[in-house]
């Protein structure tokens, strides 16, 4: 079920493009979402479906533009990790920045039931025992 996992996850993180509806196919109902990146985000958890919209939301709307690039995914068993770039101009000043961040990805049953926000890729590989 990991290569499976990991196939329907990469599908869907190439797929979405920010400012499309978010895709909870592979999310369970009861899934929850913890932010440690944003600064006004840092710390927040989210649950279910609604907290993962509004979490998406909330992230978005200070940029005019954010363009995702998924760099890797790496498989450990039921946990993933998922390293992306993102390259953004905030709304109200034209400021452009590029940041580098991952996320952990925890499976039951193959429905995502938590995932958590790293800046730091290793920190990331490392809370399941992988390194880059």
């Amino acid at each position: 079920m990991s290569q499976e996992n990991v196939d329907r996850l990469r599908a869907l993180l190439q797929a979405w493009n920010p400012g499309d509806e978010v895709d909870i196919s592979l999310l369970d109902p009861s899934v929850v979402y913890e932010d440690t990146i944003l600064p006004d985000h840092g710390g927040e958890t989210y649950r279910g479906y609604e907290g993962v919209v509004r979490a998406t939301e909330r992230w978005l709307e200070a940029y005019e533009k954010v363009t995702l690039e998924l760099e890797r995914v790496f498989d450990a068993g039921d946990r993933i990790v998922s390293i992306h770039r993102a390259r953004s101009r905030a709304r109200h000043t034209g400021i452009e920045s590029e940041l580098r961040f991952a996320y952990v990805w925890t499976f039951r049953d193959g429905r995502v039931i938590h995932f958590r926000s790293c800046r730091d890729p290793q920190e990331a590989l490392e809370a399941v025992g992988l390194r880059e």
